[in-house]
């Protein structure tokens, strides 16, 4: 470490807790600025970007050491963890389903770091499959798929180490579990999508220069392996000729078609069909544009069903014959509505997800477009599922809501009965929790839905330590799910609201428009304005208010925090995208411009970004609340060095005497595939540093 970047000193932002200052390292200044469109921005902290420094790596280590020293004097941070653990413990089984001459479900008996695939043959007797628990001591490689061939004999798996994007494929003879051929190496964003039980189609990048953590990737290609080949001979089906950021390719059940899917951002995509039955035959264009998402879901014989939002904002279903697919010839078979489809197939029937006003409604059709029935859940909350083979006899779905933990649930799609197939047994009392849903008013006039949790009986006195989540972006709808660590939260005295902001899915491909590009801003109006109505109806207060979230989620809180200081005592800003002229340049970052546009776009969109970015908005001498950055080393898809810039800004700017920390998981991405007990460890800290910082002194059940 050079002393001339790490300097540990009491800076004049120092914070006490305890007796003591903390003392945050000193972090080095640089002199880089960037000039766009005439107008010069300094970076001083560009140097953390480098992720394969040892420089930076020094600075993780600080970092994390001022973090956990804060963490560790947290009086009731022990028995938060204790608890936490305690209601994490139970059985959790995945739906079944049959490969070949086995079924096969997933299982984690309570505290597993990994979850474990299990299989059941002919004798009815379980056993082990793949154990991700022993494919690393720390818990830090996981299961990234799982795929089998047309007759269930050969599997491939993926694995992800540390939590990256970047995965390896193991092939296995999948009776006798052995591995059959080299691990496939490098391969990104990609399903696994077998032909026969020849081979597979997958998708990757050429391996980029530099770090594989941060450097640019831009032309995915699709690939096919064949059994018993080096992966070198894999044949580029898709993307050599063609630069897209995003390809897939999958089949159709019957082996009948390829279909392949291309993109350049998270939003629309090309979409194409090859016919596997006719020797040599073209890759024929269905759709040649990226103004609409459309996939096809399912076939009968040249019949293609494709879910599309062309012309549909909320999505319908079209039918389309192979041989003259383009969109001038798609027919409507299940109709836009005024409510957000997702679509879904198994068991001969097409089921209609749709998502109204945050919730699941799911109708059932046959292959005609007849309706069969409305499918009767067990209560308001979020059913998914009902997917499988179309010979299969029995469907699967979960059911979950913020006060009931995720059960599974048989389906005879004949009958249209369900049952319970499989309940956890949480040490929790649903029935003490009450959600409710309410309709807001943002700046500019907008309704925006947000359902609030908490304990039934909870007096309204402005005094509820309140966790205020929301994301809002890439048409991702937020709809009610349980989790261990918010039924915590709750059983705490704590109040949990989720706001269903623009930017999202919740209404469609408009509600997803209002809140990108030139319209960012709707979003972090619609999140001060859930703030500004949780004070006003007295479930909480500005002291007792914390705003989290993840990703663009991240962004969400760190432009939040950075425009209304004031609204909130805690701010939880997780693997964010914080410098918002920069995030292009990194992964698979350009992708985003859908939603984000970027600073080289033109003057406007430039000085747009700037004006809300994070790490350019953070201001000296400015009270900004307690914050707890958290990232992880090895996240390649919002790569680290987002949050270290904002960490830095906000140390060194900061007025008060909040603290402002970064917490660092090591070995970890972006967050899929952690382990439990990391999982666990993170929700601790976050919620002990969160009531450490409104106040408490002891948990507030206490």
């Amino acid at each position: 470490m050079k002393k001339s970047i790490f300097i540990m000193a009491i800076m004049t932002a120092g914070t006490s807790f305890g007796q003591h200052k903390i003392q945050y390292p000193q972090t080095k200044k640089g002199e880089t600025v960037d000039v766009y469109f005439d107008s010069k921005v300094s970076d001083p902290y560009r140097w953390l970007e480098d992720d394969k420094s040892t420089e930076t790596e020094a600075w993780v280590k600080a970092e994390n050491k001022v973090t956990y020293a804060y963490l560790d004097q947290i009086p009731f941070r022990e028995e938060l963890k204790k608890r936490m653990e305690k209601l994490w413990n139970f059985e959790k089984i995945g739906a079944p389903f049959t490969e070949g001459k086995f079924t096969y479900y997933s299982k984690n008996n309570g505290l597993q770091n990994q979850s474990v695939i299990y299989r059941k043959g002919k004798d009815g007797k379980d056993e082990v499959f793949l154990d991700p628990n022993t494919f690393s001591k720390d818990g830090t490689t996981s299961l990234g798929g799982l795929n089998f061939s047309k007759d269930g004999s050969k599997a491939a798996y993926s694995i992800s180490e540390g939590g990256s994007d970047w995965r390896k494929v193991i092939i296995i003879d999948a009776v006798s579990k052995k591995v059959l051929e080299d691990t496939l190496v490098d391969v990104k964003f990609s399903g696994v999508s077998w032909r026969g039980n020849e081979g597979f189609y997958y998708s990757s990048y050429d391996k980029p220069k530099g770090s594989e953590l941060s450097a640019k990737t831009d032309q995915h290609k699709l690939y096919f392996h064949k059994l018993g080949t080096s992966q070198k001979e894999d044949k580029v089906i898709f993307g050599a000729d063609q630069k897209r950021r995003y390809v897939g390719g999958y089949l159709t059940e019957d082996d009948k078609y390829l279909i392949i899917t291309a993109a350049n951002s998270t939003y629309g995509n090309e979409l194409y069909i090859k016919d596997l039955t006719k020797p040599n035959s073209p890759i024929v264009t269905i759709v040649d544009n990226f103004n609409s998402d459309s996939v096809i879901i399912e076939n009968e014989g040249s019949k293609l069903f494709i879910e599309t939002d062309l012309n549909a904002p909320n999505k319908r279903v079209v039918t389309v014959d192979a041989n003259n697919p383009k969109p001038e010839n798609w027919k409507d078979f299940i109709k836009e509505t005024e409510n957000v489809l997702n679509p879904s197939t198994g068991g001969g029937y097409f089921f209609a997800n749709y998502t109204k006003d945050a919730v699941s409604l799911v109708l059932q059709y046959d292959y005609s477009g007849k309706l069969v029935r409305e499918i009767k859940l067990p209560a308001v909350g979020t059913a998914s599922g009902f997917g499988g083979k179309k010979e299969e006899k029995t469907l699967y779905y979960s059911f979950t809501n913020y006060t009931t933990p995720g059960s599974i649930f048989s389906f005879d799609p004949k009958s249209g009965k369900s049952e319970v197939y499989q309940k956890p047994k949480v040490d929790f009392k649903s029935e003490d929790y009450e959600s409710k849903q309410v309709f807001y008013t943002s700046k500019d006039g907008t309704k925006v839905p947000m359902i609030i949790t908490y304990k039934k009986g909870t007096k309204l006195d402005g005094k509820n330590p309140t966790i205020l989540y929301g994301y809002g972006g890439f048409n991702i709808s937020l709809t009610p799910s349980f989790s261990i660590a918010n039924a915590v939260w709750m059983e705490n005295g704590g109040v949990y609201a989720v706001a269903n902001l623009r930017g999202g899915g919740e209404y469609g491909k408009k509600w997803h428009n209002a809140g990108t590009k030139l319209n960012k801003q709707n979003v972090f109006d619609d999140f001060i304005a859930a703030a500004e109505y949780l004070i006003a109806q007295k479930y909480t207060s500005s002291d007792y208010l914390a705003i989290r979230g993840g990703s663009n989620g991240g962004l969400l809180v760190g432009a939040t925090m950075t425009q209304r200081p004031d609204l909130m005592k805690v701010a939880l800003p997780a693997v964010g995208v914080m410098d918002m002229l920069r995030y292009n340049a990194f992964t698979a970052g350009a992708g985003w411009a859908f939603d984000y546009g970027t600073a080289q776009d033109n003057k406007e969109m430039f000085e747009y970004l700037k004006g809300y970015s994070p790490v350019h908005n953070v201001k000296k001498g400015t009270n900004y609340p307690a914050t707890m950055v958290t990232t992880g080393d090895h996240d390649d898809r919002v790569v680290p060095a987002h949050s270290f810039k904002f960490a830095s800004e906000l140390q060194e700017k900061q007025a008060g005497e909040n603290p402002v920390l970064i917490r660092i998981d090591v070995k970890a991405g972006h967050g899929a595939g952690k382990s439990v007990a990391a999982s666990i460890q993170e929700n601790v800290d976050i919620q002990a540093f969160t009531l450490y910082n409104m106040g408490f002194k002891t948990l507030p059940s206490k």
